[in-house]
């Protein structure tokens, strides 16, 4: 099983020293055993805007797969996304993984002018639909070149989609390669049945085997209680569409909030489910995180 890292981008202290933190992050990532470095998209919050972290992402490192958890497509005009990420595909050298969802705030969708009404799979399926034909080279627009660059992987990015239920899994069997899941509760018997599902509805689709992650928050222990804190002040400055009642009543079981080596554990359950790649969501800022999970990695996976 492969781990992946998530960039900080959702903290409220991230712009603190400008573009420092998220640079720092980006070469620790590369330089460490991660097999990818992730990030996603929110509109109404103070985040960087996903397609431009991508390009600066692909200036800064150069090994790791780079992964967006996840877009949301309908945010975007599709001609426009796809030559965004085509874009990107080029500059990271084909490095690129695209995690696609339908994305489950509604003010993301008033921000940019998008229909609400167009929150749903069959929009989500509808947008990609009009990008793998970008990426194949056709001619969509009726100009006189098609839009490019061409991705450089051949027919486009692979794409993810994100979900945390079996609805999900079955619509996008029929567009995606894989699953971008997260696990509010570490209940790694839930992501086992979610993983079987996807290999069924795949199978069924004529589409091979899925390829299955997950993800989880995380703070790491330092003996003072400090990272359940941690978990809380994250939660509550992220999940900042929710009433501040249910965000209160869910912190106490939502995350990972322990030792490294309660951190492997977690890791292998997941690893015994089934997952080809785990993908930790930071709740913090610090760079140091990600030095102490390296060193975990380095002697694990």
């Amino acid at each position: 099983m492969h781990v992946g890292m998530t960039l900080p981008v959702m903290e409220p202290d991230l712009w603190a020293d400008g573009a420092a933190t998220l640079e720092s992050w980006a070469r620790a990532i590369d330089e460490g055993p991660f097999a990818s470095l992730c990030f996603g998209e929110r509109m109404a919050f103070d985040n960087p805007e996903t397609l431009t972290l991508l390009g600066a992402v692909a200036a800064w490192t150069h090994r790791v797969r780079i992964v967006t958890t996840v877009i949301v497509p309908q945010l975007h005009d599709p001609v426009m996304l796809a030559k965004a990420l085509a874009t990107g595909d080029q500059l990271s050298g084909g490095r690129l993984t695209v995690g696609f969802g339908v994305g489950g705030r509604e003010e993301d969708y008033r921000a940019v002018g998008a229909a609400v009404s167009e929150q749903t799979m069959a929009g989500m399926a509808s947008q990609v639909a009009v990008m793998k034909r970008v990426w194949a080279g056709e001619d969509v627009t009726g100009a006189t070149l098609p839009v490019g660059p061409l991705p450089v992987q051949m027919g486009g990015p692979s794409l993810l989609v994100g979900t945390m239920g079996p609805k999900t899994i079955r619509s996008a069997a029929a567009w995606a390669d894989g699953l971008a899941g997260v696990s509010l509760d570490l209940d790694v018997s839930a992501a086992a049945g979610l993983f079987s599902l996807a290999r069924t509805c795949w199978s069924e689709a004529g589409r091979g085997v899925p390829r299955l992650t997950t993800s989880f928050w995380f703070a790491l222990d330092e003996g003072d209680g400090s990272a359940r804190e941690q978990v809380h002040r994250h939660l509550r400055h992220y999940m900042n569409w929710i009433p501040a009642e249910f965000v209160e009543a869910m912190a106490p079981t939502t995350r990972f909030a322990g030792t490294l080596s309660e951190l492997a554990e977690v890791l292998a359950r997941f690893e015994e489910a089934g997952a080809d790649e785990v993908h930790l969501i930071p709740t913090g800022s610090d760079v140091a995180q990600v030095e102490r999970v390296a060193a975990l990695l380095a002697t694990s996976y």
